[in-house]
C-alpha cells in the first residue's frame, strides 16, 4: 500500500507539471506520441540507466581514491548530474535526429527536455518517497519528502534538461555544421552545471546548516526557474512574432482570411479555436507550422525541401479552411 501511495504522490504531480508544459506550447503542439515516448524514456530508461552507471562510476572512484566518503560525495555532486543529464538528454537527441522537423523552435526543445525530465523525476521520487521516506520514518517522512521534492522542488529536473533541449533547438536553427555540435554541448553542459549546483548546495549546506541550508538551496533553484520561465515567455512571444510576420503574406495570397489571420496570431484566439473542435485545432496548428517553416526557409534555405513543405502546408490549409 505504501509503495502505491509513493507512486501516486510522484506520478500524479509529474503528469500535472507535464500538462502545464504542454499548455505552454501555445501555437504548434508537439505530437503526443513523441511526448509520451519522451516521458516514458525518462521514467524507465534514463532512471534505470542512471542507477546502474552512477553506481558503477562511484565504485570506480572509490576504488581509485580509496575513500568511500569522497566517492559518495563525488557520486552525488558530480557523477549523478553528468550521468542523469546525459541519459535524459539522449531522449531529446534521439527525437532531434529522428524527427528534425519537429524541432521548429527553442520552445520545442524546452518542451521535449522538460517532459523527458518529468518522467525521470516521477520514478526517482517514487524511490525516494518509499525507500528513504516510508521505510525509514513511515508516512510522516514520506509526506515530508513529498513536500520537499515534489512540491517545493518539483521543477528542478525539468529546468535542467530544458537547457539541453534549448541547445539542440538553437543548433538546429543556425547555419553551419559546427553549430549543431557546439550549441547542444553548451546546452548539456548548462544542464549538468545547474544539476550539480543544486546537488552540491543541498548536500553541503543541508549537512552544515540543516533546514536553513535546504532553504537557501531552494531559493537558488527558484531563481533559476524564474530565468527559465523568462526564456519560455520570450520563446512564446518570438513564435507569435513569426506568426504575425509570415502569415501576413498568406492573407494576400488568399490562403487564409483576415479573420483567420487575427485568430492565428492571438494567444486568446488560439485557445478559443482549440475549444471549437478538432478541425479548428488542426487548421490553426497548421498555420503555426507554416509560419515556422517559412521562417526556416528564410533563415536556413531549402534544407532538404523547405519550399516543398511550405507548399504542402498551404494546400493543407486550403483543405481545412472551410471547416475552421
Amino acid at each position: 500500500m505504501a509503495f502505491l501511495v509513493a507512486v501516486l504522490l510522484s506520478f500524479i504531480p509529474a503528469l500535472c507539471y507535464a500538462a502545464i508544459v504542454y499548455w505552454l506550447d501555445r501555437f504548434e503542439k508537439e505530437p503526443a506520441r513523441l511526448l509520451f515516448g519522451a516521458f516514458a524514456w525518462g521514467a524507465v530508461v534514463a532512471t534505470i540507466g542512471a542507477i546502474i552507471w552512477t553506481s558503477v562510476l562511484q565504485l570506480g572512484v572509490g576504488a581509485l581514491v580509496g575513500n568511500e566518503a569522497f566517492a559518495d560525495l563525488a557520486g552525488t555532486t558530480l557523477l549523478a548530474p553528468i550521468v542523469e543529464e546525459t541519459l535524459k538528454g539522449l531522449a531529446v537527441a534521439i527525437i532531434f535526429i529522428a524527427f528534425p522537423y519537429e524541432f521548429d523552435s527553442v520552445l520545442d526543445g524546452i518542451v521535449y527536455g522538460a517532459i523527458t525530465a518529468l518522467g525521470f523525476a516521477a520514478t526517482e521520487n517514487v524511490l525516494y518517497l518509499y525507500f528513504l521516506g516510508y521505510q525509514e520514518g513511515g508516512y510522516s517522512s514520506m509526506v515530508a519528502l513529498f513536500v520537499l521534492r515534489v512540491l517545493l522542488g518539483g521543477w528542478g529536473h525539468a529546468v535542467y534538461t530544458a537547457f539541453t533541449g534549448i541547445g539542440l533547438a538553437v543548433g538546429r536553427l543556425r547555419r553551419g555544421p559546427g553549430n549543431r555540435l557546439i550549441f547542444p554541448l553548451l546546452g548539456l553542459m548548462t544542464a549538468i552545471f545547474l544539476h550539480g549546483l543544486h546537488n552540491t548546495m543541498a548536500t553541503l549546506l543541508g549537512a552544515s546548516l540543516g533546514l536553513a541550508g535546504l532553504g537557501a538551496t531552494l531559493v537558488v533553484d527558484w531563481l533559476g526557474w524564474g530565468v527559465a520561465l523568462g526564456v519560455v515567455v520570450w520563446a512564446i512571444l518570438r513564435e507569435r512574432r513569426w506568426m504575425t510576420a509570415y502569415l501576413r503574406e498568406e492573407v494576400a495570397l488568399g490562403t487564409i482570411s483576415a479573420a483567420q489571420y487575427a485568430t492565428a496570431c492571438s494567444l486568446g484566439g488560439q485557445m478559443g479555436a482549440r475549444i471549437r473542435g478538432r478541425a479548428a485545432r488542426q487548421f490553426y496548428a497548421t498555420c503555426a507550422e507554416l509560419a515556422q517553416k517559412k521562417h526556416q526557409l528564410a533563415k536556413l534555405g531549402e534544407e532538404s525541401g523547405n519550399s516543398a513543405r511550405v507548399a504542402m502546408l498551404r494546400e493543407r490549409l486550403a483543405q481545412l479552411a472551410p471547416a475552421a
